[in-house]
């Protein structure tokens, strides 16, 4: 994209915004201020309710469920009463146009997010550890098992009887000479397997057998057709990714502390999912129930926390359709989410995004999580285990050699945040000549390593 088109995005971003507000001034005059007022008035209700419901029981919580309900409809009434609904729906989607043609311009010409990849051999002697009870059966639905063996891979079911200890499976190839390893299962399995290739300096390959398939959605590869990834074998590319620690394993997606693992850890949940769940928050969102946490990170103390999770590189926070996505798995940090919420004011809070008091987003190279209990549960990539607090997490940049293949749907850029500073000084008619270097924000000091 050019500096031309840049600037001209960004300009079209301001006509949309001051067409959305000329048309409801000249339908709607004065009275818009009013009825603007009332839309945010609205939303704040629906976060206040969402809040009250989920830390609260009896009365109260179906009280606050009717105000989360009622607020929209109030809203909508209100705007029809005055035949202004067709007004409202013109004036949110030229805004949504506005904020498409702002990330466009904010992130057009910037650098290739893509993590850089280099040919990989053909391995020899490929070890690959197959999970058929996984994502449904896809290990068996997709004749995983037969098309790996074609390709020359000796490949181990875990079929049982009992439980299979694949650290050890794994480690036992690894002795038998392999020289590839490879996980179709969930996250935790990936994980486990991944820290003993990077400890043996063997590449790895994933394939996306599992029902969520985090790690492999954030490595671009194929969610729908895991039988795609076994093209590693013979026209790979290598990608060296980062490892998240904790408490001595490693975890490829997040390790969570708080209210997920503390409601994941009791023994109800697997019988009654919701149940448990809004049984359950209501004391740990008061403080009355699980334990007290502490964080550090980044030269940061976040206290008591009721919700915290720790990422192997930075969730993509620009919106909330980014959420749960990471454009690179290389950038050398661990990414720190954090929600403190002790009141319907700080529920509302939340609207400032990461500049509020009840969220906090910072990237740091180490996190340390303590907590007033001796033990407290955390949820690794899905997998709820007790570890003995304080609870040190670090990365291993760039430890993990992971294959893929060639041809693969890749990872999408990540979005610009809308920053209307340089957005204004973008569109401004007095910016710089073309070929001349726009205006980017700089970036933060990179963070200490630790290896």
């Amino acid at each position: 994209m050019t500096p031309t088109t840049r600037r001209w995005l960004a300009r079209a971003s301001f006509a949309l915004v001051l067409a959305a507000v000329v048309l409801v001034l000249a339908v709607a005059g004065w009275r818009s201020l009013t009825l603007a007022g009332l839309a945010v008035l609205g939303l704040c209700a629906v976060l206040v309710g969402g809040y009250w419901f989920l830390a609260n029981r009896g009365i109260l919580r179906w009280l606050a469920l009717v105000l989360v309900v009622a607020a929209p409809v109030l809203i909508v009434v209100v705007f029809a009463w005055h035949h202004l609904v067709w007004v409202a729906i013109v004036a949110v989607a030229l805004m949504i146009a506005a904020a498409v043609a702002a990330r466009t311009a904010l992130g057009g010409g910037g650098q290739d997010a893509a993590m850089p990849a280099v040919p990989a051999a053909r391995p020899q002697r490929p070890f690959l550890i197959m999970n058929p009870r996984s994502g449904g059966g896809k290990v068996t639905r997709f004749g995983l098992a037969d098309k790996a063996r074609a390709l020359g891979a000796q490949v181990a079911l875990l079929e049982g009887p009992g439980t299979v200890d694949v650290a050890a499976l794994a480690r036992q190839a690894v002795a038998d000479g392999a020289d590839l390893l490879g996980v179709a299962g969930g996250d935790g399995t990936q994980a486990l397997v991944a820290g003993i290739a990077a400890e043996h300096h063997l590449p790895f390959v994933v394939i996306s057998a599992d029902t969520r398939n985090h790690f492999a959605l954030d490595l671009g590869l194929d969610r729908d057709d895991p039988g795609a990834c076994l093209g590693a074998l013979t026209d790979g590319e290598e990608l060296r990714v980062d490892l998240g620690v904790i408490a001595g394993r490693t975890f490829v997606n997040n390790a969570s502390f708080g209210a997920y693992a503390e409601v994941v850890h009791s023994p109800a949940y697997r019988d009654d999912k919701r149940g448990t769940t809004l049984q359950t928050l209501p004391g740990l969102l008061s403080g009355h129930q699980g334990a007290r946490l502490t964080a550090r990170a980044a030269g940061t103390v976040i206290q008591g926390p009721q919700a915290l999770l720790v990422s192997n590189g930075p969730y993509e926070m620009t919106d909330v359709a980014g959420l749960g996505r990471r454009a690179r798995l290389d950038a050398g940090t661990l990414g720190v989410v954090a929600v403190t919420v002790d009141s319907a004011r700080q529920a509302v809070g939340l609207l400032r995004g990461g500049h509020g008091p009840g969220l906090t987003v910072l990237t740091a190279a180490e996190v340390t999580v303590d907590a007033d209990t001796p033990e407290i549960p955390v949820g690794i990539d899905g997998e709820t285990v007790m570890l003995p607090s304080p609870v040190r997490c670090a990365i291993r940049p760039r430890a993990l050699r992971v294959i893929v293949p060639r041809q693969r749907p890749g990872v999408p850029a990540p979005k610009a945040a809308l920053e209307w500073p340089r957005l204004r000084q973008l569109a401004s008619f007095r910016a710089q000549p073309d070929g001349e270097p726009l205006p980017v924000r700089p970036g933060p000091a990179p963070s200490p390593q630790l290896r």
